[in-house]
């Protein structure tokens, strides 16, 4: 069964100079228990296709698509509806930047009270708060503590836990490792391994396409607010098909073999009058004249990739 499904998604943000088309045309699906590792360059649109997921796109709206979660259409219920029955509980998410997103003049207990009492829990609620403090591997005397007392990863943890609060089926996770050390790092690579493990679906959002091979079985690569290729990420690693997906690998520095970083030359086009056709054609060292048409997506062994090279 079909867990989640993203169906020719579009979102954009109204600006003086125009909408910006930030996520367009973007389709993907998982199975129970799988996850998914989103990639490509900054503003590609990766944190906007999370935050459409959670329907609070910040001064800007989905125009058109869908999204279903286990059979039923998020986006055609009510707001209210969605807020009340859907966010934090059954979709939840770690934000960007998000050890700044701790209130300072609070204790981790009040904070962690605020959204019990916001999605009207009736449990125990310092029984709920000890469990999942356990559950991220941090011990019970940080509750008690402000946000100024904590490290990078345990502020990490502590939104981490935030966000698995309500026991969601599916976690969106936008750049979780981003300004933590090496160790740090590690730490919640591991955290979201054992979440996974337990049978929850994660959605990764990250520039790092080592840290995706750790947690996902689906990798969805976007260039330009397009998701340009899409399937399992044993194919992508193995076999990328997409030139921009090419490139991008070939881009991770190697401490061994052949150890030339390569990079990608030149610039994403504008996402406020995005060129006809293929939007990477630019850059794209097997541009052809057919690819200043929009590429249809065609199918490989476990997703779809739109290039022409592949008609």
């Amino acid at each position: 069964m079909t867990f989640i499904s993203v169906e020719n998604l579009k979102t954009g943000y109204e600006t003086e100079k125009g909408t910006v088309q930030a996520v367009d045309d973007v389709s993907f699906a998982l199975e129970n228990g799988e996850s998914i590792g989103i990639a490509g360059e900054s503003a590609c649109g990766k944190s906007t296709l999370g935050l459409s997921i959670m329907r609070i796109v910040p001064d800007g709206n989905i125009a058109s698509g869908d999204i279903t979660l286990e059979g039923k259409s998020i986006l055609k219920m009510s707001k209210s509806e969605f807020a009340k029955n859907v966010r934090w509980k059954d979709i939840s998410m770690v934000f960007q930047g998000a050890m700044n997103s701790l209130d300072p003049v609070f204790t981790v207990e009040e904070q962690f009270i605020e959204v019990l009492k916001q999605h009207r829990y009736n449990g125990d609620y310092k029984q709920k708060i000890s469990e999942i403090v356990n559950s991220v591997g941090l011990t019970q005397d940080v509750i008690k503590k402000y946000p100024h007392e904590l490290s990078g990863g345990m502020k990490q943890r502590i939104v981490i836990a935030i966000a698995l609060l309500l026991k969601p089926k599916f976690v969106i996770a936008d750049e979780p490792t981003t300004a933590l050390d090496v160790l740090v790092q590690a730490q919640i690579i591991n955290l979201l391994k054992k979440l996974k493990k337990d049978g929850m679906s994660i959605m990764l959002i990250t520039h790092d396409l080592a840290i995706i091979s750790e947690v996902a079985e689906k990798i969805g690569i976007m260039y330009a607010g397009k998701m340009i290729e899409f399937g399992s990420a044993y194919e992508i690693y193995k076999n990328p098909k997409h030139p921009y997906t090419q490139a991008l690998l070939k881009s991770i520095p190697r401490l061994r073999g052949d150890k030339v970083t390569n990079y990608i030359r030149g610039s994403p086009p504008s996402l406020i009058q995005p060129p006809q056709g293929c939007r990477f054609y630019d850059r794209c060292p097997h541009a052809m004249e057919k690819c200043k048409k929009d590429p249809p997506k065609f199918k490989t062994d476990s997703g779809y990739v739109s290039c022409w090279l592949y008609e």
